[in-house]
């Protein structure tokens, strides 16, 4: 008990002095404090790509990103059985093709400086913006590990009916590539969530629930199951989660479940609200050095 107290302390001590870094370097009316720090999950109201720069170089064990599908061009789309407009905010628009393929190249060059060397990166996206995400990987210097499939059970049914249902998103999995890294991957714990067979990278699974919702509205929110898998795929106990584009703040809500330290950031200040108020709810896990301990639990 003695022991565990102090793991959390220091751990404490550790994120404290990160903040303290953090506003003694950059300073500033919306930099000198975060938006929200409680219980080792700390929200920050910034410009994700000014951000990326001040963040301690090699300190994030994962990173998880869900950055703009770019989808917002005047079209319209079905939500709960009702016509809706695509156009999500102007966060979301984009001019050209050249002028995607260099927001992605920039924000994963960023990315890149603060994962640790054994670090992985995941990203998330709709064919809209996910190969040009790919090819930036791989032009920034990383290696692409798993080309994950998100088949959607209950997609929104596509109104022209001149083309196939979407009903797929894509999850890239990368590391650096370099041949020294070596990245985590917890194989025994996915084959066990697989009834004792290795995981595939076709994952199959609900939009996000109703319950999930509660705290306001977010035009891409992720399940929280999806990121209970990738969190428990490649981090520890204790790791530091990154999410530059934190949104609703899902991967927030599941890395403070799962016992996890996490920094979100975003520009926009109503997605944040949704944030805190969702890791406001959340219970902080208990200090662990085993995921099954988690799972047993969370299964009870």
């Amino acid at each position: 008990m003695v022991q565990s107290q102090q793991v959390v302390g220091k751990l404490r001590k550790l994120s404290l002095q990160i903040m303290n870094n953090y506003e003694y370097e950059y300073g500033g009316v919306v930099m000198d404090k975060p938006y929200y720090y409680k219980d080792r999950a700390i929200l920050v109201h910034a410009d994700t790509f000014e951000f990326l720069k001040k963040i301690k170089p090699e300190s994030m064990d994962m990173i998880f990103a869900d950055p703009p599908y770019f989808l917002s061009n005047g079209g319209f789309s079905n939500s709960g059985g009702k016509v809706v407009s695509v156009n999500k905010g102007d966060w979301d628009k984009i001019d050209t093709l050249e002028e995607k393929h260099d927001f992605n190249r920039n924000w994963i060059r960023l990315a890149k400086k603060v994962l640790k060397p054994n670090g992985t990166i995941w990203v998330s996206g709709s064919f809209h913006n996910i190969y040009s995400v790919g090819m930036a990987l791989e032009q920034e210097g990383f290696k692409i590990l798993n080309n994950i499939t998100w088949q959607k059970t209950n997609p929104a049914p596509n109104l022209s009916c001149r083309y196939f249902t979407h009903s797929t998103e894509t999850v890239l999995w990368a590391r650096k590539n370099d041949k020294k890294a070596k990245h985590y991957y917890n194989y025994e714990l996915m084959k066990e969530l697989n009834g004792g067979k290795q995981m595939k990278d076709v994952w199959s699974g609900a939009l996000t629930k109703k319950a999930e919702k509660w705290a306001g509205k977010h035009p891409t929110q992720k399940p929280e199951y999806l990121l209970e898998r990738i969190i428990l795929a490649s981090t520890k106990p204790n790791d530091y989660i990154l999410d530059p584009f934190v949104g609703s703040g899902t991967t927030g809500v599941v890395a403070k479940r799962l016992g996890r330290c996490f920094i979100g950031i975003d520009s926009e200040k109503d997605y944040l609200k949704i944030a805190q108020a969702r890791l406001e709810r959340e219970k902080y896990a208990s200090m662990t050095s085993s995921d099954t301990i988690f799972l047993k639990e969370g299964n009870n």
